[in-house]
């Protein structure tokens, strides 16, 4: 009987084995994908991180342009103010 007991234990302990090699080559896996996705999101916060840089820029050269054009139209609404009073 001794030996039969310990025939069902090596079983045993090959089951066991067995059961945790595939669980951590499931593991293994799982990390390697959070892995991967964690790469892709970090790809795509740089992407939209230099987008919004870009529209950042843009942004601030269209209103200085806005500003300036401000100005254009202030100084030539006094032009016509000025060209309407001397008509009169």
């Amino acid at each position: 009987m001794a030996a039969e007991e310990v025939l069902q234990t090596v079983d045993h302990y090959k089951t066991e084995i067995e059961r945790l090699t595939k669980e951590l080559t499931e593991t293994t896996h799982e990390k390697i994908q959070a892995a991967e996705y964690g790469l892709v999101v970090l790809e795509e916060k740089l992407t939209l991180k230099q987008q919004y840089d870009e529209l950042e820029a843009e942004y601030d050269s269209l209103k200085q342009e806005l500003e300036q054009l401000k100005e254009i139209v202030h100084y030539l609404f006094i032009c016509f103010i000025y060209s309407f009073k001397n008509l009169y």
